[in-house]
């Protein structure tokens, strides 16, 4: 008896360790192990293109070579090179950095077969961030059935450099753009791969929010990106206009031009000098001499500026998420202009920028609390805008599309007066309350909490799935088209139509009439930082 409850014993524990045996996915760029979280596979800082040094800096990334073997995926890859040291509320510096930083992580059901994927594209200005973030972790996805692909991407200098000397070697006479060609090459990657995981490579949502909204945009717009995808998620994305790689149509200095002259004040003559200096000394000093990594439109990656490509319907035409949050100027105060002293000067300078707007402007941002109205004239000028633009064009493309505005608060947000902060739908959509910054103001640890929770990942998985946005219980999510459709995120999903009426209308006018006359950026300057508005043109409000 005691033998046979022995051997029972230890069968039950062999049992259970087997159920837990680390995870084996045999993929064609080569075999992995990975680890279990619970029922999730989880794999970790995979290859997918071979390490850009060398010659490979500043150059179009390759695919990683194939590996024999079983490679382990058990720990996060290296991040991309980043500026570290900020105490920002999303400050949250990867563990180790390197230039061979072009790896992606995986969660994957461990019965997942032909699953949707999302291929998660992180922010940060393009200058920080990483796909490893605990924010980002994709389990939660994951256990609603979804592939979660996390991607990092060459940020900052090492991403976006346009250099005359680069475009010589290029066989297509550009350069910049390093960055979304990573994206582009892990997009590669994931469908030639992800089938191994579980994943559906005819069912992919790429999805990003703040700078990968915007690299969110830039791949719809890519023709080097068709065909990669099947839907797009942009949170708090912003349609500004991108420099060129050799003229300035929009006031915006030439790529190339901006990158000849960061090398003059790296004090490097050759391209071969800015390649034997150090990553992190680059990294760090090219910002301190003023250098801002954005796209390029080169005619080849970027064929033309953003609103041009969604204008003529030659973005890619995918169902489409979109949206914005309330407060999202709270947390970049950095992008509004300071106050003015009395309600009068604000009225004044309003009034000389915005001419025969300028009764509209204050209409919808007056100067009777004008602080309020810097911070809501700025969001609704760059993310509002962005948000209801891409809703509108895919509309008109033929597309589904749904618009939200996340205005949800809670107190240690309210409190700091971070109502609606830019990212704070974050912890929401993901299902993550619990993996924030250090400095992060965190929600409490209620039922209502989350409920919303639930119901945002819900509603983003599925629309991975199928391409209609559903959440069991919750507030139907119609799309934009006819009733100008979206959905608020307050305490609860709430579904409402017309979203800031005349708020769009307005900041479309401006840009109308500033890319009509040319010669000034189309976004950032905005409201009291505007410069004075030009004339009405044919087919401008």
């Amino acid at each position: 008896m005691r033998i046979a409850l022995a051997i029972a014993a230890v069968m039950a524990v062999s049992t259970a360790a087997l159920a837990q045996t680390a995870p084996v996915v045999k993929a064609p760029s080569g075999s992995v192990e990975g680890a279990m979280d619970g029922q999730i596979r989880v794999f970790k800082g995979i290859p997918y293109a071979a390490p850009p040094v060398g010659a490979g800096r500043w150059a179009a990334p390759k695919p990683a070579p194939a590996w024999t073997g079983v490679r382990a995926a058990k720990e996060l890859g290296a991040a991309c090179w980043q500026p570290v040291g900020s105490t920002s509320i999303y400050a949250d510096p990867p563990p180790r950095m390197s230039e061979d930083c072009l790896n992606l992580n995986v969660w994957s059901a461990k019965d997942a077969k032909k699953a949707p994927v999302i291929v998660w594209i992180h922010g940060g200005s393009l200058v920080t961030g990483f796909g490893g973030e605990p924010l980002y972790d994709g389990a939660s996805w994951a256990r609603q059935g979804v592939v979660v692909v996390s991607v990092n991407y060459r940020l900052g200098v090492l991403g976006y450099l346009a250099h005359p000397a680069l475009s010589a070697e290029s066989p297509d006479k550009v350069s910049g753009n390093w960055g979304l060609l990573d994206q582009i090459e892990a997009l590669r990657w994931v469908k030639n791969n992800i089938a191994a995981f579980g994943g559906d490579p005819g069912n992919v949502t790429i999805a990003g929010e703040s700078a990968g909204g915007l690299s969110v945009m830039y791949l719809m717009a890519s023709p080097l990106a068709r065909g990669l995808f099947h839907k797009a998620i942009a949170e708090s994305a912003y349609m500004v206009s991108t420099p060129a790689l050799r003229d300035s149509p929009f006031g915006d200095t030439a790529a190339e031009t901006v990158g000849t002259r960061l090398a003059e004040r790296l004090k490097a003559t050759s391209l071969a000098d800015l390649r034997a200096m150090d990553a992190k000394t680059i990294t760090e000093t090219a910002p301190k001499v003023g250098y801002s990594p954005f796209g390029t439109v080169d005619g080849k990656v970027l064929t033309r500026q953003l609103v041009e490509t969604f204008d003529r319907g030659e973005q890619a035409r995918v169902p489409l998420l979109a949206g914005f949050n309330s407060g999202e100027i709270r947390s970049l105060t950095v992008l509004a202009p300071p106050t003015p002293k009395t309600p009068a000067d604000y009225e004044a300078a309003i009034r000389t920028n915005y001419k025969d707007l300028a009764g509209e402007y204050l209409r919808l941002y007056p100067a009777a609390g004008m602080r309020e109205s810097i911070l809501a004239a700025t969001r609704d000028g760059i993310y509002g805008w962005t948000a209801e633009r891409l809703a509108l064009k895919q509309t008109a493309a033929g597309q589904r599309a749904y618009l939200y505005l996340f205005d949800h608060g809670y107190p240690a947000a309210d409190s700091a007066g971070l109502h609606g902060f830019h990212a704070s739908e974050l912890p929401y959509a993901f299902g993550n309350l619990n993996r924030l910054t250090p400095v992060w103001p965190k929600p409490p640890s209620t039922p209502s909490e989350a409920r919303l929770a639930e119901a945002m990942s819900s509603y983003w998985t599925s629309f991975a799935k199928t391409g209609a946005p559903v959440a069991k219980g919750e507030a139907a999510w119609k799309p934009y088209d006819g009733d100008a459709a979206y959905m608020a995120f307050e305490a609860a999903p709430r579904a409402g139509q017309h979203l800031n009426p005349g708020a769009y209308a307005l900041q479309e006018a401006v840009v109308c009439r500033r890319r009509a006359a040319g010669g000034m950026p189309f976004n950032w300057n905005l409201g009291l930082a505007s410069p004075p508005m030009p004339a009405k043109a044919t087919g401008c409000g």
